[in-house]
């Protein structure tokens, strides 16, 4: 039986796709076994009316291994 934990990150970048690879690739630096990432909220950051960056809330989900 495998037990799988949801930890919930926000992050950015220039594009929808970046910010949800950069969420997944810090969570990765602390967390192993990531299967999935769930985006619930997509925020547009803007300065003198442009898009500047794009943030994410995003569920990153991952299996616990067993000791």
């Amino acid at each position: 039986m495998s037990l799988a934990k949801v930890i919930e990150v926000i992050a950015e970048g220039e594009s929808v796709e970046q910010a949800v690879q950069n969420a997944v690739t810090q969570a990765s630096k602390t967390v192993q076994n990531i299967k999935s990432v769930n985006c619930e909220n997509i925020q547009g950051i803007v300065s003198n009316n442009q898009i500047e960056k794009y943030r994410v809330n995003a569920k990153v989900t991952f299996v616990v291994e067993n000791s």
